[in-house]
């Protein structure tokens, strides 16, 4: 029974160490995302060179759908060819909004660069070529439905529920689970202790129980001494001689 409570203990153990190596890495990248968006609110926040964004239309079906977290790494503007799907800066948007389409043509006026883009589901290409100063970076990969999921951990409650908290509970659940670990060995401890003593006390016991048998057998048993039978003393009548 002990021993199924330790394995028990084991298995959650490993199962809060697994989630706090996953969940500590999305904390800090989620963490470094809001911090960039905030200092460089004219620059797509990136880790390593690599970009997550959060793609909310279907332009792009069935290669990339609605609510998928796509993966985009910066690259010059110079590597970009044909049949790449890029991310940039919309040139009739509001200078925030970033679209995911694909490179159909590559342009270049007297060395400034540009590119025709077109979502695979869009019936027509996009009305303006994109400038290079507007590449955002080159589409890499994606994670199914992760968007929304993504952007709620991107704020601030999505923070505490998904990562802040769970990590919370793993390590109050650790300090708990050690407290009575320690309280538990304590027990163990002093039982053994009073087991010992008790095996320590019966030992003397057992000595002393044997020491003085051995004394009760060195020791002679005294005999009382015989005294000599007396001769009855004749009388003066005997000596009368007959007549």
């Amino acid at each position: 029974m002990k021993e199924k409570g330790f394995n028990k203990q084991k298995l959650l153990t490993i199962i809060g160490a697994v989630l706090c190596v996953i969940l500590i890495p999305i904390l800090v990248i989620n963490v470094t995302l809001i911090v960039k968006s905030f200092v460089n609110q004219d620059e797509v926040p990136s880790v390593g060179g690599y970009l997550p964004l959060f793609v909310l239309t279907d332009s792009m079906y069935p290669e990339i759908e609605s609510g998928d977290l796509i993966i985009c790494q910066t690259i010059d503007p110079s590597e970009i060819k044909v049949g790449d799907v890029i991310s940039f800066f919309d040139p009739e948007g509001n200078g925030t909004s970033v679209v995911t389409h694909k490179v159909i043509e590559i342009l270049n006026d007297n060395g400034t660069l540009s590119f025709r883009t077109q979502g695979t589901n869009n019936n027509t290409p996009d009305a303006l070529p994109v400038p290079a100063e507007n590449l955002v970076g080159i589409y890499r990969s994606r994670i199914p439905g992760a968007g929304s999921v993504a952007m709620f951990l991107q704020t601030v409650p999505g923070l505490i529920v998904c990562i802040v908290l769970p990590i919370g509970i793993f390590v109050a659940y650790e300090v708990i689970r050690r407290r009575k670990f320690d309280k538990e060995k304590q027990e163990d401890t002093k039982a053994l202790l009073a087991e010992l003593e008790a095996l320590r006390a019966q030992q003397a016991h057992a000595q002393q129980a044997a020491a003085n048998q051995a004394k009760a057998a060195e020791t002679p048993v005294e005999t009382p001494e015989e005294t000599p039978e007396e001769t009855p003393a004749e009388s003066p009548e005997d000596n009368t001689p007959a007549e």
